[in-house]
């Protein structure tokens, strides 16, 4: 897995550089509705190491956004407990947009168009390498789960269930 020198910029690659975040840049052939099972299987890793970035929304349609193992789905029950709210559901694709100017399919948690609160699952930070949307469909980044502290501060939870 090396650097390609034709990663496009994007709002999500701006954020990373604004910051002085390293990261590598993994472009893949993106396949509708293949969702991480693809991308892992195009670098070569393991979907447990590659992070998806959900967008779901709270009973006030409020929306959050969740990181989650590509080989893991969300608890909505579970995530709404540890949210305080009454309810999560996942946005319809077209409000996900809204809220993150990104396409789904890549969505990127850097950058996005509206702060929004981001609760991350927490036994991501026990990879050594995350594989992450970079803001285009077809487009990974590589980093050290930790900067996912530092940069999105996010609420650890544990609500992650198996496919």
């Amino acid at each position: 897995m090396q650097r390609d020198d034709h990663a496009p910029e994007t709002p999500a690659t701006q954020f990373l550089r604004q910051r002085k975040v390293a990261f590598s840049t993994h472009l893949y052939d993106y396949v509708e509705h293949g969702g991480t099972a693809v991308s892992a299987r195009s670098l070569n890793v393991d979907e447990h190491a590659v992070v998806k970035t959900l967008v779901f929304q709270d009973e006030r349609a409020k929306p959050l956004i969740v990181l989650m193992h590509g080989d893991c789905k969300v608890s909505a029950k579970e995530l709404a407990r540890q949210a305080g709210v009454k309810k999560v559901e996942p946005c319809k694709p077209e409000v996900a947009q809204r809220h993150t100017g990104y396409l789904v399919g890549g969505t990127s948690p850097f950058g996005t168009k509206k702060a929004m609160p981001v609760y991350m699952e927490r036994s991501i930070l026990d990879l050594p390498l995350i594989y992450i949307n970079g803001g285009r469909r077809g487009f990974l980044v590589g980093l050290h789960p930790h900067d996912l502290l530092v940069l999105l501060q996010p609420v650890q939870v544990n609500v992650a269930q198996a496919k």
